[in-house]
This record gives structure tokens, C-alpha cells and sequence, in this order.
């Protein structure tokens, strides 16, 4: 695996470690071959996650020259560990330390299954 403290993901983007040839993810979701054919959609572990979607700062009362204005974010649905289902159409492939990783937008991202037991 990956060392992903190197790994900067921005803004509303996702890390994903796609699954190769899966008719049935580890926790039992089942990906119908009419899905797989087609490559509309892939599946695969969320790696590392952005921070979010950016708030815009108030103008209205702030002093342009005022320093260390910190952004805020709405962070993103997805977490370390969930498997997403994703257009494929919209992720870009990567290579890291010779492993195939995918970026996408969360609003790429189809659905998220969560399993508890498996972050335990």
C-alpha cells in the first residue's frame, strides 16, 4: 500500500483504488454484468478524500488586508474505507509507486457503501 501522508487531494476530489473485473465487492454489494459490460461505472476503495467544497469568504465586512483568513469547507460524504461506485467517464487515472489509482468528483460518485466492520 501507498504512503498516502505525501498525497494532497483537493477540494471536492477522491482517491479511489478501482477494482479490476468485480461482479461482487468484499462487503457483498453485487454489481450486475449488464453494469460491467457497458463500463459506465467502475467500483473501488476510497483512498484519501479533499477537504471538501470551498465556502466563499464574506466581502462585505472584512478588511481585504487582513491576514490569515482560513478557508472552510463542506466536507465531503465520502470517508477513508467506503467503496464508491463511480462514473467511470468522469475519473482520471493515475499512477503512484506503480499502483492504478482514480480522481474523481464526489459528484461523480454514484454511491458509497460504508461498512463499519471493516474499519474495526
Amino acid at each position: 500500500m501507498i504512503n498516502t501522508e505525501k498525497i494532497i487531494i483537493v477540494g471536492d476530489r477522491v482517491l479511489i483504488k478501482p477494482e479490476d473485473n468485480i461482479n461482487k465487492t468484499n462487503s457483498g454489494l453485487y454489481l450486475p454484468p449488464g453494469v460491467q459490460e457497458k463500463e459506465k461505472v467502475q467500483g473501488g476503495y476510497v483512498i484519501k478524500i479533499g477537504p471538501g467544497y470551498p465556502i466563499g469568504m464574506p466581502t462585505d465586512e472584512d478588511e481585504p488586508w487582513r491576514e490569515n483568513k482560513a478557508t472552510k469547507y463542506i466536507p465531503l460524504q465520502a470517508h477513508e474505507g467506503d467503496f464508491a461506485l463511480f462514473l467511470r467517464r468522469d475519473a482520471i487515472e493515475v499512477e503512484i509507486e506503480k499502483e492504478k489509482f482514480v480522481i474523481v468528483s464526489q459528484s461523480a460518485i454514484l454511491l458509497l457503501y460504508r461498512d463499519e466492520d471493516l474499519l474495526s
